[in-house]
């Protein structure tokens, strides 16, 4: 009766494991099973290292991705729950350049390839879809590349153009990003993709384009612009740049004096960015005569009387005067006048008028001034106490003196620009900093330090080849060997039964004679007796071979 969980064996394979024909054949397929298992170990040892090929892909680039993996015979696996594409690390980068040939992934977004699959009879609204739909993929695709931006998604809305000017309606743009996990977006950044996708979009201006993260905030906000004390962006930029140059330059040239991480020091910059243009006319006093210029003179002379005929009458008279034939004057000398016609000549009135304009001195200057002007500094600066050693050798904090601290405010002026008429305020104070307690990280193993990785990654490989080789050596030494020995020995006769032996030994005895059976009595029981125990039977035989000496 067989008991439950036993195996039970029927007695025909129990028979026929008993024959010789049996047992070689249970030895083959031990043999077989042993060497199985050594090919799969090897076969184990042989598998490829997996690298990632992709992720975070979308399944429509995954499908065209597994495609073309089985074109190529490019063995590949699923691992993160299907989120990547693992394949052989030695075939990682000619697979993805292979698949960057052809456009793989595309990242979800259409660009300007859709209209390449034109189909024949489209209309012109179907057109300006796919155009559209083209646009706002090169845009994202182009907004992507922002190291700080995983996604983006366009919307753009272009209305159709009309003949009538009062009708023309300005294009709108949207921008959805998603960031990467504890990345953000400075204002700088923000404003360089509004105006990316404001000069890609003809007629479409930066006030129309909004920009919104993952999270629902709204970062192309231009009212944050016009709180920061009416700033944009890029002028809170430039005080900050500003700020920290200042206490950098002073950080550095205090540091060889004090000692590394000994001072601190923070600038506040008040900055003018208000553009001013100023006209200026400025007239001069009068100078004397002599030194000015003069810029126009006029002169007028009147004769006022009544002239009496003189001259002889006649036809002659009525003729032009001839040429004057009076000698040449000499210089200074005034021509003298004709006696007829001095004594001929009446009493007249004469009247001479001269009106001289003079340059009159006059100023005209221009003043333009550009923005961002500073107008006030205030620096701070904290210096710690220096180390000093006492007379038993221990370490003590001791403030600086008065003459350390007047070279360090000296120091500290120069580098800042100290101007005084500007307004700028300097202070320098020597404190004891407050020294954090550091946290006592724990120490990693070696094994985990970067400098061991690479060691023990050969380690671990030439152990993986290690392992396979003693689990082989065993399998053979212990299962294989023994049964290929089995395997080339002769078949063993069958072992005699004792028991079958002394019934018929016995049976004999019996039917033989009184004095015959008393031999054989005593021959089966010296039989016995050697068997049972050689020691007595081989001291007996060497007592009777002493004897016969």
């Amino acid at each position: 009766m067989a008991v439950a969980g036993e195996i039970v064996v029927p007695p025909n394979v129990l028979e026929f494991t008993r024959t010789a024909g049996g047992r070689k054949i249970m030895l083959m397929l031990g043999v077989a099973a042993v060497v199985a298992v050594m090919g799969a170990i090897w076969m184990w040892g042989q598998q490829p290292d997996y690298r990632v090929l992709f992720s975070n892909f979308s399944d429509r680039d995954g499908g065209a991705i597994v495609a073309e993996l089985e074109k190529m015979n490019i063995p590949y696996k699923y691992a993160e729950g299907g989120g990547a594409v693992l394949v052989p690390a030695e075939r990682v980068h000619d697979a993805r350049l292979k698949l960057a040939s052809q456009g793989l992934p595309k990242g979800g977004n259409v660009g300007f390839e859709l209209m390449e699959n034109q189909r024949l009879g489209s209309s012109q609204f179907i057109e300006q879809i796919n155009f559209q739909r083209a646009m706002e993929g090169e845009l994202a695709r182009s907004i992507e590349s922002v190291s700080a931006v995983q996604a983006a998604r366009v919307h753009l809305a272009m209305p159709k153009d009309s003949i009538f000017v009062s009708e023309q309606k300005q294009p709108t743009a949207s921008v959805l990003l998603n960031l990467h996990p504890g990345r953000a977006l400075d204002p700088q950044q923000v404003s360089a993709i509004v105006h990316l996708v404001a000069s890609s979009v003809p007629g479409l201006p930066t006030k129309n384009v909004t920009v919104v993260d993952q999270n629902g905030s709204l970062l192309s906000d231009t009212s944050k612009a016009a709180s920061l004390n009416g700033m944009d962006p890029s002028q809170t930029k430039y005080v900050q740049e500003l700020q920290q140059n200042v206490a950098r330059r002073i950080e550095s040239i205090i540091t060889p004096i004090v000692g590394p991480g000994n001072v601190r020091a923070e600038a506040t910059a008040d900055v003018d960015f208000s553009r001013s243009e100023q006209a200026v006319e400025s007239y001069k006093p009068n100078q004397t005569p002599d030194a000015m210029a003069i810029r126009s003179q006029q002169t007028s002379e009147s004769l006022n009387g009544t002239a009496n005929p003189a001259g002889v009458p006649g036809a002659l008279t009525n003729q032009p005067p001839a040429p004057a034939t009076a000698p040449i004057n000499a210089p200074g000398q005034k021509p003298a006048a004709p006696a007829m016609a001095a004594a001929a000549a009446p009493a007249t009135n004469t009247r001479k008028d001269a009106t001289v304009n003079y340059e009159v001195d006059k100023t005209i200057q221009y003043v333009q001034q550009g923005g961002g002007g500073l107008k006030r500094l205030s620096v701070a600066v904290v210096v710690n106490y220096k180390k000093t050693t006492d007379k038993s050798g221990k370490s003590v904090m001791q403030p600086l003196s008065e003459p350390e601290k007047t070279q360090i405010t000296d120091l500290v002026k120069e580098a800042m620009g100290y101007n005084q008429e500007r307004g700028d305020t300097l202070n320098v104070v020597n404190s004891p900093f407050a020294s954090a307690e550091q946290e006592a990280l724990p120490k990693l193993p070696f094994w985990k330090q970067p400098e061991y990785v690479e060691y023990i990654g050969i380690a671990k490989t030439a152990g993986k080849y290690l392992l396979i080789a003693v689990a082989l050596l065993v399998l053979y030494l212990k299962a294989a060997k023994p049964l290929l020995r089995k395997l080339s020995e002769p078949p063993a006769l069958p072992a005699p039964d004792h028991d079958a032996l002394q019934h018929a030994a016995g049976g004999a005895m019996r039917a033989l004679p009184p004095g015959q059976r008393n031999y054989q009595e005593n021959l089966s029981r010296a039989q016995k007796m050697a068997s049972e125990d050689p020691r007595v039977v081989a001291n007996i035989v060497k007592t009777w071979v002493d004897s016969h000496e």
